[in-house]
């Protein structure tokens, strides 16, 4: 017998890290994505971000979560678990 029915949520927990690029003709300087890791828990994932953002090449770093539908393959919004040190804004994301 089987059962034909919806697939599970994935939940995917992330660390990513942030650098911080030169000025541009602006004079601002901006931030680029550096590292991004993938951890099965959200502690994992929220203990390397404090780990990676003690680093010195680092300006920031964030832990969080999100959800995909395997089926459609649709992302929801990041949960965050923490964000340390110099990170975009939540609605840049």
């Amino acid at each position: 017998m089987t059962h034909v029915g919806k697939s599970a949520t994935k939940v995917r927990y992330i660390c990513q890290t942030y650098m911080e690029q030169k000025p541009g003709r602006d004079g601002q300087a901006s931030l680029k994505i550096g590292k991004q890791f993938q951890h099965s828990t959200a502690a994992e994932a929220q203990n390397r971000a404090e780990r990676e953002a003690q680093s010195q090449d680092c300006a920031g770093a964030d832990a969080y979560m999100i959800c995909e539908d395997p089926d459609s393959g649709e992302v929801g919004s990041p949960s965050f678990l923490v964000r340390l040190g110099n990170v975009p804004e939540s609605y840049d994301f």
